[in-house]
């Protein structure tokens, strides 16, 4: 069965009163604690109806993360800083010229179906390359967006996005991580979400050279097809020291 038709992703992650969603795009790279920092206090405040929804695009230095799954023998060589991410999954890498979208939705106007949740973020990325002629999907048993790459053998795959979550009160954060101009060779210090047998790839690596805005332009249009409509955000917002 499709997955976008097993949970009417396209009619079951739009809010009903169409509220729309922040979007703010960091300029700057931000240090990994001072994000999950201010994700937790926008968590607590839409859970408390004091904030919108809200999408975060922003860059990090490089680092390893670390999720709920996580086994100790995948961190092969801790070359960057390692953090426990409090989301599922295993180890994953973030770093520049990776596009990272923390995304801060609240499911009670969301259908409250978590599956049905990733669901719709792995079609986000996945129709945002679409518009960049970039054949993607998803994979039985893999979270994530994958990448066929016969020209690596038979059965080869790469993997384009990560996709993590976490779901507190019904409100999600983390988010995703999609490879635009990242330097692959950073993963080689961790087992990428516990997968030996494939490998990881770029926009760049695809033979697409583009910057994050063009990527950003287009990861906003696919949202919104999804999720809704979105807003700039009208102010800038305080990062903790």
């Amino acid at each position: 069965m499709n997955n976008d038709k097993a949970c009417q992703i396209r009619s079951k992650l739009l809010r009903e009163d169409r509220q729309p969603v922040e979007w703010r795009i960091f300029d700057e790279p931000l240090d990994y604690e001072q994000a999950l920092a201010m994700m937790d206090e926008r968590v607590a405040a839409i859970s408390a109806g004091t904030a919108s929804e809200a999408v975060w695009l922003l860059e990090h230095p490089p680092l390893y993360t670390s999720g709920t799954s996580a086994r100790p023998e995948d961190l092969l060589n801790a070359r960057f800083p390692v953090y426990p991410a409090g989301r599922g999954g295993q180890f994953t890498y973030h770093g520049p010229g990776q596009r990272v979208a923390y995304v801060m939705l609240d499911l009670t106007q969301r259908g409250r179906d978590i599956r049905c949740l990733v669901q719709g973020l792995e079609q986000w990325v996945i129709d945002t390359l679409a518009a960049h002629n970039i054949t993607a999907g998803r994979r039985e048993g893999r979270v994530g967006v994958w990448v066929a790459r016969p020209e690596k053998g038979i059965g080869r795959e790469d993997k384009i996005a990560a996709i993590g979550v976490r779901v507190r009160k019904w409100v999600t954060f983390h988010g995703i991580a999609l490879n635009v101009t990242t330097d692959l060779s950073h993963y080689d210090g961790i087992v990428p979400c516990g997968i030996t047998d494939q490998g990881v790839t770029s926009f760049e690596d695809l033979g697409l050279l583009l910057t994050l805005p063009e990527v950003d332009s287009v990861l906003r249009r696919r949202f919104e097809a999804i999720f809704g409509p979105t807003e700039r955000a009208r102010a800038p917002l305080a990062i903790p020291a």
